[in-house]
């Protein structure tokens, strides 16, 4: 996976950016309210998410690890793709988002486009325990693993199935990366 990108911002078209590292330039979709924070030109970090579809490989970008972690948290949601948590986390900071959750705030969802009132009840429901107060994010390993694998193409169900075998395999004390390896290698046999 493409976990952070270096490089140069060659061309801004929102909600695009084209990204030079190294000779090489990278399409990134950003959240709108991160085009306020980029530079016009010059380097820039950018942590990313990438998706792997049957037609496209497409490559998500933030500009902390923590607003990456709510995407991700985010695509764990049923009915929730990569456009509606870019919208959420453009209309939506990452404090505003945890005190929706916390307050149960149908109404302030809604406000965001494409989000509808079902979507907006199920994201609550689905995030209910997973977000501390405060906005930040607390994603576990085993959470962590299964939306890698999912990234790659495995539904929920084989994904959260495979990480539990390897959970057994690997031990308690296994870091994200080993989780994943051995999640994949048990998916192969």
């Amino acid at each position: 996976m493409i976990g952070r990108l270096r490089g140069l911002v060659v061309e801004r078209c929102p909600p695009q950016v084209l990204l030079e590292v190294q000779g090489v330039a990278y399409e990134v979709d950003l959240p709108l309210s991160t085009f306020g924070e980029l530079p016009a030109s010059g380097e820039v970090v950018l942590y990313t998410h990438l998706v792997v579809r049957e037609d496209a490989h497409l490559l998500y970008g933030f500009l902390t690890a923590e607003r990456r972690a709510w995407f991700r948290l985010l695509l764990r949601v049923n009915g929730i793709g990569p456009r509606v948590a870019l919208a959420l986390l453009s209309g939506l900071a990452d404090e505003e988002l945890a005190a929706c959750v916390h307050e149960g705030n149908v109404a302030r969802l809604t406000r965001v486009p494409g989000i509808g009132r079902k979507t907006a009840e199920r994201l609550l429901v689905e995030l209910s325990g997973k977000v501390p107060s405060g906005g930040r994010t607390v994603i576990s390993l085993r959470d962590e693993a299964i939306g890698a694998l999912q990234t790659l193409g495995y539904n929920e169900r084989e994904a959260q199935a495979a990480v539990e075998r390897a959970e057994k395999a690997a031990g308690p004390a296994a870091s994200g990366e080993a989780l994943i390896r051995e999640a994949l290698r048990g998916m192969v046999r």
